[in-house]
């Protein structure tokens, strides 16, 4: 990690220390982060992302998809770096220009995996753990920082596991702390959906979109600091709509700008009802 400010102290009885982690079973007394800290803030929403570290493409592409799509509805994706559907979760996140926070099993010094995201999220997100400075990774930390993760969001989703998985353990974290566990469904000859079916007969809740998911967790309003999030361009998107059906293609003709940007500017519309999209990819303003 190339960073070298001291990651900051948070003390759970000083005024930096999330409200939410302070209320679940055995907090930490600390935590040391690295980042933008007003994602900790009370009333941010966060959703919580984790998964299998072997998905498949299926996973990998599902997970990126909801960390894309929560984030450019103004939602902080929480997860914790591992390979797979956390990293895939937390690149999303970062690709649609929104927060993300990555809770790491080690000091955030010694980043596990040391890979070069971990100074992008520094730089992006929030960067956050329970163990010192210097403190390696070790096997038993990371199902103990699943209780961080569950803790700090409103709702947490499983996106592939095996039968015996550590998002099992954040799944249980998220119930003994009265958050909302949905899951992903997937193959039923796939050994990375066992998980996921497994959570689904025992009571989470089953969910196919990040737009879903919103409803589930905030009811039919925006999740909250949505709007805040927004990008000063979508205005132009809904100028062009303004009295017109036009298609992506055609969006991204007239605003000058390429279509893959103009796609997440109207999943973030979208998601917010300020945009519908009807038969055969016709957008028009809702």
């Amino acid at each position: 990690m190339k960073a070298t400010i001291p990651p900051l102290c948070l003390e759970r009885s000083g005024p930096s220390y999330p409200s939410q982690l302070a209320q679940i079973d055995g907090p930490p007394d600390k935590l040391w982060a690295r980042g933008d800290l007003k994602l900790l803030d009370p009333g941010k929403a966060r959703i919580a992302i984790v998964g299998s570290r072997a998905p498949t493409p299926y996973g990998m592409v599902q997970a990126e998809r909801f960390g894309r799509e929560l984030a450019a509805a103004g939602v902080i994706v929480v997860s914790g770096l591992a390979r797979g559907v956390d990293q895939a979760a937390h690149r999303g996140a970062l690709d649609a220009g929104g927060d993300t926070i990555a809770v790491l099993g080690s000091g955030l010094d010694k980043p596990w995996p040391a890979v070069p995201m971990v100074d992008e999220i520094a730089a992006k997100g929030l960067l956050l753990s329970e163990y010192e400075p210097r403190t390696p990774p070790r096997p038993h930390h990371f199902p103990l920082r699943n209780r961080i993760i569950s803790g700090l969001s409103d709702g947490l989703i499983v996106i592939e596991a095996a039968a015996a998985s550590g998002s099992l353990i954040s799944a249980r974290w998220a119930v003994d702390q009265g958050r909302e566990v949905f899951a992903l469904p997937g193959r039923v000859d796939q050994p990375m959906s066992a998980g996921c079916h497994r959570l689904l007969r025992e009571g989470a809740g089953l969910v196919e979109g990040p737009a879903e998911l919103l409803s589930l967790i905030y009811g039919d309003s925006p999740a909250p600091a949505a709007a805040d999030k927004a990008p000063a361009n979508l205005g132009r998107v809904e100028s062009v709509l303004r009295g017109e059906t036009l298609s992506a293609d055609e969006i991204a003709g007239a605003l000058g700008r390429p279509i893959d940007r103009v796609l997440v500017e109207l999943v973030q519309l979208e998601l917010v009802g300020r945009v519908v999209r009807g038969a055969g990819g016709l957008y028009r303003l809702g």
